[in-house]
């Protein structure tokens, strides 16, 4: 053989030995990949899984916070119209002169000129030393404006068990 047959044959030998490396670099690389695609894929399940299981217990614990605030909201409603309720039966019955309003008066105080007696009388039994009785449309207001107050403590209470609820 001639020497260029020789550096021919050398280096035909040298080339099909790194193709063959090549060839045998790439399919380990290949498997290697292959298990990296593998693993990302399983972590980007568990991370599906756990963010999905996050919602579902986040989403619980709105449902279940609905529903305590429905029921407060449910009981406050009830006691709101039995006030009403009640305000409204007390109207009639001042109305209607079968319940009146009446007030102290103080003994001491002489420019009062109210000579209200303090024994009983026919219609009810007077426990005060002297009382004298409002004129009905004066009651009508009071009462209006108590029954006001009542919605505002009630409002109140409903607000502040709302705040609660939230904040627990």
């Amino acid at each position: 053989m001639t020497p260029v047959q020789i550096l021919v044959t050398i280096l035909l030998a040298v080339v099909t030995s790194a193709a063959g490396t090549w060839q045998v670099q790439d399919w380990r690389m290949g498997k290697k990949l292959a298990e990296q695609a593998g693993l990302h894929q399983a972590d980007l399940t568990t991370i599906g899984n756990a963010a999905a299981a996050q919602a579902r217990a986040e989403q619980d614990k709105r449902l279940g916070l609905e529903g305590r605030l429905q029921s407060i909201d449910e009981a406050h409603f009830k006691e709101f119209s039995d006030a009403q309720k009640n305000i409204s039966r007390l109207r009639d019955r001042l109305a209607t002169a079968d319940l009146r309003l009446s007030v102290l008066l103080d003994a001491a105080d002489s420019a009062s000129g109210c000579n209200v007696p303090s024994t009983p009388g026919a219609v009810g039994v007077v426990h005060a030393a002297r009382r004298a009785q409002l004129d009905p449309a004066h009651a009508q207001r009071i009462i209006a404006i108590t029954g006001d107050g009542d919605n505002a403590v009630i409002a109140l209470r409903a607000c502040q068990a709302y705040v609660r609820e939230i904040t627990k």
